[in-house]
């Protein structure tokens, strides 16, 4: 075979290797265009047909409604003030609602958000005065937990429950000789001479320390106001009551921080009388749900359509 030959057979391999190549890199595009185009129409169909913020399991007879304080009671959590206190209003504005069970599992939070639900079950006991509200702790309701059990017309608890700690703390602590030992300079500019407040890197400063301990003395005294207007004639006088101290089921019984022991199906079937069980709870925005899940998706396909090797 001449060279002549053997270069047009080297320019024709040449020439189909780059027209497969060409194909491949074709299909490759496709297939990534086809299935963004199906995200967006999985992204459209779910935010055309389901709710964005509220969600229920319907039940068209009289029952029981439900809601979850789950958690940490704070405003960027799920247990903020907003959502439960939008959860318990539609509750309570259901018209085939015979009663509210406001199931509790939380270690406290914040005052402030404790403190607007204890406020609106107040205001919807109020509204629907033909709507009982019941608390029922599950594993424990701590502090801001028991702050806002305690607005409930009745409270319920398991025996091995964890009830009480109604007190308020703030954390703070200390480095100053850790930084005299290591060396450390510390350099802090404050416009006002209370604006580093306890500030740890400096020596304790006594004034500010009872400054904010007045502070916290007025919020835990608002605590019991609270826990007082709730639960009434019902609260036994005994040492520790508002110390922070925490105890049993069993023993809140005792004392009338606890009315009577029970789950909320007990107290659905048995309170309320309606068994059937219905939950109210706000759930996470439709539209950033599919923002998150779509990101991770698309970043899945972009890894493996464009980055990781393949063999054909």
């Amino acid at each position: 075979m001449t060279d002549q030959e053997h270069l047009w057979e080297r320019r024709v391999i040449t020439k189909l290797a780059q027209a497969s190549l060409k194909e491949q890199r074709r299909a490759r595009r496709w297939s990534i265009f086809f299935k963004f185009l199906v995200f967006a129409y999985i992204t459209f169909v779910l935010f055309a047909f389901l709710e964005p913020d509220f969600t229920t399991t319907k039940i068209a007879t009289k029952h029981t409604a439900l809601v979850e304080l789950q958690g940490i009671i704070a405003d960027d959590e799920k247990a903020s003030a907003d959502n439960i206190v939008s959860a318990l209003r539609s509750a309570f504005e259901d018209e085939k609602t015979r009663g509210v069970i406001l199931r509790i599992n939380s270690p406290g939070g914040t005052p402030v958000q404790a403190g607007y639900i204890y406020d609106e079950i107040v205001r919807l006991r109020e509204l629907y005065p033909d709507t009982p509200l019941y608390a029922v702790i599950s594993d424990m309701a701590a502090s801001g937990g028991y702050y806002v059990a305690s607005a409930a017309d009745e409270i319920y608890a398991n025996k091995a429950s964890i009830v009480g700690s109604i007190g308020v703390r703030m954390d703070s602590f200390g480095l100053v000789e850790a930084m005299e030992k290591l060396g450390i300079e510390r350099r802090t500019l404050t416009a006002g001479e209370n604006k580093a407040l306890l500030d740890p890197f400096a020596p304790i400063n006594e004034e500010a320390v009872k400054h904010v301990q007045t502070m916290i003395d007025d919020i835990h005294q608002q605590f019991i106001t609270a826990v007082k207007d709730g639960r009434g004639d019902r609260l036994k006088e005994i040492d520790g009551l508002f110390s922070g101290l925490i105890w049993t089921g069993q023993e809140a019984v005792e004392f009338g921080l606890v009315d009577k022991l029970g789950s909320a199906s007990y107290v659905a079937r048995e309170v309320v009388g309606e068994e059937e069980i219905m939950e109210y709870a706000v759930e996470e925005d439709v539209l950033e749900r599919l923002v998150d899940r779509l990101g991770a998706s698309t970043a899945s396909i972009l890894s493996k359509e464009l980055i990781s090797p393949r063999m054909q």
